[in-house]
Formats: C-alpha cells, structure tokens, sequence
C-alpha cells in the first residue's frame, strides 16, 4: 500500500467504531491504514478497503498484519500481552506499547501501577476466596464493596455491587481473578483525557463529566459543569502525571469519581480513543481521533481546546428503529447544528450504534437538543412530541 504523499501506513488492530473514526482522521492525514478486522461487515471494515479478516489472538495474523507498518495501534484493549511483546521484541513500533498496554488489560497490575504512584484510588484489595471478600468488607465499612474481573470488563461486564460473599458467586465462578474495591460514594464521574507523543508532547482536553445508565456512558458535558478550576487542573495534572509515568503513546482516558467531599479518585484507566472523547469530533479544535494518530506517528499535536463554553454527547442506542437512516430527516430538520455519526452497526437492544454532539452556550437547551435526537432515533419518541418542527439555529 502506497500514499501517493509517501507516507507511513498505520496497521490497526480491531475493527470496531474507534477505528472507524481513527479512519476518518486517517483520510484527512492522507495516512494510510492497514486494518485487521473481526469480520468483514464490522464497523471499521465498512470504510477500508484493503482489510485483513482475522483473529487478533493470532500472532502470525498480527505479524502479517504489522508487516512493513511504521506503526501498529488498537481499536482495543485485548491483544494477548505476549504476542504485543513478541511483536515489539521484533521491532514493531506498538503504540501504545506492552509495557503501557498492560496498565489497561488487567486491572490489577493497574491498581497497584497507581498506588504506587501515590495516585488517589479507591480502597482496594485482591481477593481469591469469598473469606477474602468478607475480610476486605470488614477492614473497611463492611458491605456492599464492589467485585470486579482483573481483565475482560467493559461497559458494566465484570461487575458486580455486592452486599455479602453469596452474591459474588457468579464473579467466584468466572474463573477470572478478581479484585474488591469499596463502594465510593461518588458526586459525579468524571473523565480526563490526554493525548501524549511518542517524543513526550502532552496535550490535555479539558475534563469533562460523564453520565451512566446501567454501566454504560449515556452522554458527556465538556467541560463538567461547575467544577472547581483547582479541581480539574488537578484532575488534567492527574492524567499527564499517569501518562508519562507509564510511557502512554495516544490517547489515555483518566475515568475519575468525584466524592460528594470533593476529592476525585482513579476509577479506570483506557489507551486509546474513548466515549468520554467523542465531543471532542466537532466541539474541540483537534478530536481525539486526530490526536491519536498525530501521537502514535509521532508528529506535533494539535490544539485540544474546545470551540465553545460547553459541547453536548449522548450515544444513541439501539431501540425501536431498525434503519437509523430514517431518523435523520427529522433530526437534521429540527436541528441543522447538530452532529450525528453513526457507526454502520446492526441495531440491537442498548449496542452503542451512534452518538450526537451539538455544541454551544446554553447548556439546558444543548442537553435537551441532544437528548432529543438521540431519543428519535431509539424510537423513543413519536409525531406529536412538543415542538415539533420547531429549528434550532
């Protein structure tokens, strides 16, 4: 594969919406992409040409995949550590690297990464045996704690909020190591997102606050509402700190938890493109997306400051609309300033199958722009919802 500007091809790995909107950057870039998909119809692999159908567990499929790459990245967090090792012990540039990708794949290794570091957690513990379980309540303010896989979880899977060793059988019986953590009692969540180069160059985006329905991200205020700026600048210092301490090449999302006293604490750390980042597409004046790719080839960073006092995300799930198309007539009319993408995906009851931005300074009309949208195209709306036909200019 040959840029007619010569330049470097990027291999991805995982074919699902991240790399898809990795991909719209690409094309700006004018930087080709290499692309090892899951199958042919996912998301990604709608929008690349030249993918590679295959299993990311394979290392002679990554190897094939890598070969003659400047650089290979991730739509996600699942390639086994000892293929991405092998592939960096033989001279593939894996950005994120291993060393950093690690702190990612098991949420052990990543607890004890950042009390090390002296960053602020919940209080946490490994735990093997439902005796273990009630030791770690009983050090602490007992039941409920919550019990989580080491590895795996995503979106609410891996999780469970327990009020007694009984109720985490099912994690018991998973057969994957667990960690127990106390259950905060948290104000809000909150995300910091930074972007970091491979030669140290850090950008920070300004912290957003992160809304959630049944553990998945439901939409996002950037920046949060009536944070202090002490507070976020900690929480921006917080993320670059974690950055350069474990050498993240990308995008690094800092998942926060504000206490109701005010301090903010690690929830989770994700190395790559992120749900809390999707505003960033048309309400900062460098997305993610972009930032991603500058960062992992290498080149200077753009500016990750946002357009306006406030910019609106809401996902849209899957609902009652079997063709998403069919919705826009009505959200593009009701509201030309707003952003839809959707990712080509099959609809299924709650699958992230889009998102809306919408952008601004009046933060109850963005919320209600972009609830609105996001609600049509669930079905969750009908013809006759107040203010029909009303534009938003």
């Amino acid at each position: 594969m040959q840029s007619p500007i010569d330049s470097p091809v990027l291999a991805i790995i995982g074919g699902g919406q991240l790399a898809r909107m990795m991909e719209q950057s690409a094309v700006s870039l004018a930087v080709p992409v290499r692309l090892l998909a899951e199958g042919p119809e996912v998301s990604a692999a709608q929008v690349n040409p030249t993918t590679t159908v295959g299993d990311y567990r394979d290392l002679e499929t990554l190897r094939a995949v890598a070969a003659d790459c400047a650089v290979v990245t991730f739509d996600h967090e699942h390639v086994p550590p000892e293929h991405l090792r092998t592939l960096d012990a033989e001279g593939h540039a894996c950005r994120p690297g291993p060393h950093a990708l690690l702190y990612a794949q098991d949420k052990l290794e990543m607890r004890e990464v950042l009390t090390g570091l002296g960053a602020p957690c919940p209080r946490w513990a490994p735990v093997a045996t439902p005796a273990d379980l009630d030791a770690f309540a009983a050090d602490g303010d007992g039941y409920p704690v919550v019990v989580k896989t080491t590895r795996g979880g995503y979106d609410g899977k891996g999780v469970w909020v327990v009020d007694d060793a009984d109720q985490a059988a099912d994690a018991f019986a998973s057969g994957v190591p667990l960690i127990a953590e106390e259950l905060v009692a948290f104000r809000r969540e909150l995300s910091a997102l930074v972007a970091r180069s491979a030669s140290g160059q850090v950008a920070a985006y300004p912290v957003v606050e992160s809304r959630q329905e049944n553990g998945i991200c439901r939409e996002v205020i950037a920046p949060a509402p009536d944070l202090a700026p002490e507070r976020a600048a900690e929480a921006e210092m917080l993320a670059m700190r974690i950055a350069g301490e474990l050498d993240v090449v990308g995008i690094l999302a800092v998942e926060l938890f504000e206490t109701a006293d005010g301090r903010i604490l690690v929830n989770e750390l994700a190395m790559r493109p992120h749900n809390t980042g999707h505003w960033t597409m048309d309400g900062a004046g460098t997305s993610q997306f972009e930032n991603h790719l500058r960062a992992v080839l290498d080149l200077p960073l753009g500016s990750p400051q946002a357009r306006a006092p406030y910019t609106v995300m809401v996902n849209i799930l899957g609902g009652e609309v079997g063709r998403l198309y069919d919705a826009y007539p009505h959200v593009m009319a009701r509201d030309p300033g707003l952003k839809v993408h959707l990712y080509g995906k099959s609809v299924k009851p709650g699958r992230k199958v889009g998102h809306v931005n919408v952008y601004g300074d009046d933060l109850d009309d963005l919320l209600e722009r972009a609830r609105h949208a996001a609600a049509w195209f669930e079905g969750r709306l009908d013809d006759e919802i107040e203010g029909e036909g009303a534009t938003h200019e």
